[in-house]
């Protein structure tokens, strides 16, 4: 068998149409390989007295499982709950579609503590960040009537 010669390049950018068909490719490796077309998006949002939104927790969910992605809240309602508002209403959510594992990874400089308290714990560490940053793999597993209401 010959390989054909090849030619490589390196960018600072995402090209579209080059990263289209790596996506394509590895679409289609996955979906021959696991049922990923059963990964579900799930999402809760705080909206303000005029309907802006001022935080949201953005993930996905697979069988059992369920990863909050991100989570941000509008620094101005900062430090009054609503972030923990808005990851119990993200994990009840995702628990009447079954889900019982959550997962999520957080720096050093952004929340740790806070998922720390509703429950999470560290399991992976990665401390190869420059400027003393930590990355945590953190998760949880909750019993599947944890959140019935």
């Amino acid at each position: 068998m010959t390989t054909p010669e090849l030619s490589f390049s390196t960018h600072d950018t995402y090209p579209p149409e080059e990263c289209a068909v790596v996506d394509q490719g590895l679409s289609e490796f996955n979906d021959a390989s696991a049922p990923l077309h059963e990964v579900e998006a799930i999402s809760c949002f705080a909206r303000g007295p005029s309907g802006q939104i001022v935080g949201g927790a953005v993930g996905r969910r697979w069988g059992s499982c369920c990863e909050l992605q991100q989570l941000w809240v509008e620094p101005a309602h900062r430090r009054l709950g609503i972030g923990s508002t808005l990851i119990r209403a993200f994990e009840a959510h995702a628990s009447r579609h079954g889900c019982t594992a959550f997962y999520l990874e957080t720096f050093s400089f952004q929340a740790p503590s806070l998922y720390i308290g509703l429950g999470y714990k560290v399991e992976y560490e990665r401390t190869v960040y420059p400027h003393g940053i930590v990355k945590y793999h953190m998760g949880k597993q909750v019993g599947s009537a944890a959140y019935a209401a």
